[in-house]
């Protein structure tokens, strides 16, 4: 496979992924900031779903206050930002567009009538709270649906495994981001862990990696932030879970390493931090401290993705 078909199949998924994150970052802040103020409190929710993304310094450059109006329409349709949902599903087609016949019909119809339904609704605006939900939606059934026909309808080859890659590369990435977010900014420092803040701010991140139900089959008691932290990062059984995110990375890494017989720099390094998640425990992680494990993860998360590029993708 040419090295720029599998940087084009990488960075689709990576884009697909992340334009979902997002409809899900915006739609668990819209449920937090929708409850009384007594719940909320003084935090602004908004501040933290501009962390969560990453994209807090380039928004202030733009904007003076984060309120509800200016974050959603800045990750969700700013050509101004690179990782608006907009600029992620246009990026999107125009990788999928280059590696036309190395997708099938199915991924194709899925990415280009998204973009399609996308001029109409960026057109028309999201006035209210039922267009924006609407929207929102759209955006999640978007990623699944692209998810599930790449899952049933490729080939089980090269440019199937480079796909993966950026799929759970993205993935992991998200999941860290924003488990860093409520343990180090988001809860205030006068709120006590447990407390009805506390319980909506942990409730909105599970929801915003489809990890509700999952939390209350796995656990079964209320939220804990030791047990969503557990099960976040180091629960195998949880598609999102950084654990289960680097088994998929290990197996797709080593299948290609097969495919063109050898190994190299990024099959060990996923394999490092896949046996570093693995030998973790919760205790150790939080006498460590689960801020700095986290910002640890990204920062090797992020050279993983470097070593790919070398590797594969240049």
């Amino acid at each position: 496979m040419l090295s720029r078909t599998a940087e084009n199949l990488y960075w689709l998924a990576r884009y697909v992924e992340r334009a979902e994150y997002l409809a899900r970052t915006i739609d668990a802040t819209l449920r937090v900031t929708a409850l009384p103020a007594a719940y909320i409190g003084k935090t602004n929710e908004w501040d933290s779903a501009l962390l969560t993304a990453g994209v807090a310094a380039s928004f202030y450059q733009k904007y003076e206050e984060a309120n509800e109006h200016n974050v959603v329409d800045y990750l969700s349709f700013s050509v101004d930002n690179p990782s608006s949902i907009r600029n992620c599903i246009e990026a999107a087609r125009l990788n999928s567009r280059s590696v036309r016949t190395a997708l099938t019909s199915e991924m194709w119809d899925t990415i280009n009538s998204a973009w399609i339904e996308l001029q109409e609704v960026w057109s028309k605006g999201t006035s209210t709270r039922e267009d924006l939900a609407k929207f929102l939606r759209f955006v999640q059934e978007t990623s699944l649906r692209f998810d599930g026909s790449a899952y049933r309808t490729m080939l089980r080859n090269d440019a199937y495994w480079f796909s993966r890659l950026g799929l759970h590369l993205e993935r992991a990435d998200n999941t860290a981001r924003i488990l860093d977010v409520k343990y180090h900014v988001l809860l205030p420092e006068e709120e006590h862990v447990g407390g009805p803040l506390d319980f909506y701010q942990w409730s909105s991140i599970l929801r915003s990696v489809s990890a509700l139900t999952a939390y209350h089959w796995v656990y079964r008691e209320t939220l804990k932030p030791w047990l969503v932290a557990d099960l976040l990062i180091l629960n195998g059984t949880l598609p999102r879970s950084l654990a289960s995110c680097y088994d998929n990375l290990v197996r797709n890494l080593d299948q290609i390493g097969v495919a063109y017989g050898r190994q190299g720099p990024a099959q060990r390094h996923a394999r490092g931090i896949r046996n570093r998640l693995e030998h973790s425990n919760m205790n150790d992680i939080f006498q460590h401290g689960v801020h700095e494990f986290i910002q640890e993860f990204i920062t090797d998360n992020s050279r993983l993705g470097e070593i790919i590029t070398k590797q594969y993708l240049i």
